[in-house]
């Protein structure tokens, strides 16, 4: 959206409810009235509820349910991540868009979308994302070698339940990519790297979290095992505000990772982890593992102590916990 739209609607929405003119402002913005009321008609026409009385001035009534970046971008306390945000009703993937886009737009560039119609999930798993739910794609740009981008996902795990949690429910990280709430599936993490000679040049990190979504949309095979943010609390979230915290939580966490050792995210991770101390099976592209998950290694890597008593590190792979 166009930067004058965007401080119109910063401007209506901190005037404490009173209508603001059109001459004040055009001159906050340095245009004319005629231009005011030009921006104030292509607002409305994104749904935008926008009052105005002659020689009284404009007043915002309502905004849509839409993650519209200026919504977002309005008192959102980053610094860094989402600072530029690309918009789309719908994509095929969030992460394809990132992907082809990450060279020309800065680290904390976010992709969002209200909807995906190819979305993905790790090893080749979709991702069904529906309305109502949240699905976004962020451009990392770490000075990291490549055998430490699987800490990635850990971290944006981390941010996901710490900001689930503020909202009342009691939202667990399953190694690797996924967030659950009573065992059910509510968010999960693509983390994709772009890498040249061990180093890593980005990675564009891709969350979908079932936010208002309703559970009779879910697809057969989904229903039994996902849930939704909205389903748990028993009423809708206001989806803007989320993502202002999410935003906010990835970015100090990922202030952590660069700056912390990364046994401080590992032992809070583990603070909220569903996997660890459970019995599980970790099928790998080469082998199966079984045995009972005992911790993360340094390189974000699971550690599962076998039946033999053997400690296994496993990088990457589909984890599933077993009796």
């Amino acid at each position: 959206m166009n930067d004058n739209k965007t401080e119109i609607i910063r401007i209506l929405k901190g005037s404490g409810g009173r209508p603001v003119s059109g001459q004040e402002i055009g001159a906050k913005l340095g245009i004319t009235r005629a231009m005011v009321w030009k921006y104030i008609r292509e607002i409305r026409k994104d749904g935008y509820d926008i009052q105005s009385s002659p020689k009284v001035g404009y007043m915002l009534k309502s905004s849509p349910d839409m993650l519209y970046p200026e919504q977002i971008k309005i008192g959102l306390e980053t610094g860094l991540i989402g600072k530029e945000i690309l918009y789309y009703d719908e994509v095929e993937s969030t992460n394809s868009i990132a992907r082809s886009v990450a060279d020309r737009y800065p680290e904390g560039t976010i992709v969002i979308a209200e909807t995906q119609k190819k979305g993905r999930g790790r090893m080749g798993n979709e991702w069904q994302s529906l309305p109502g739910g949240i699905s976004f794609s962020v451009i990392l740009k770490p000075s990291i070698p490549l055998e430490y981008a699987a800490r990635i996902t850990l971290v944006a795990g981390l941010a996901l339940s710490n900001s689930m949690r503020r909202l009342g429910v009691d939202a667990r990280i399953k190694w690797p990519n996924d967030v659950l709430i009573k065992g059910k599936k509510v968010s999960g993490i693509l983390t994709e790297v772009d890498a040249e000679v061990e180093k890593v040049e980005h990675i564009i990190l891709g969350i979908g979290i079932n936010a208002n979504v309703r559970l009779n949309d879910f697809r057969e095979e989904f229903k039994k095992n996902s849930t939704s943010l909205e389903a748990e609390l028993g009423e809708p979230i206001d989806r803007v505000s989320f993502m202002k915290d999410l935003l906010f939580e990835l970015e100090q966490q990922y202030i952590k990772f660069k700056t912390q050792q990364f046994a401080n995210i590992v032992s809070e991770w583990i603070s909220v982890s569903d996997t660890i101390g459970r019995n599980v099976t970790v099928t790998t592209p080469i082998r199966i593992i079984e045995g009972k998950a005992v911790g993360i290694t340094n390189r974000g890597a699971l550690l599962v102590q076998t039946r033999n008593n053997v400690r296994e590190e496993i990088i990457a792979g589909r984890c599933r916990y077993s009796t």
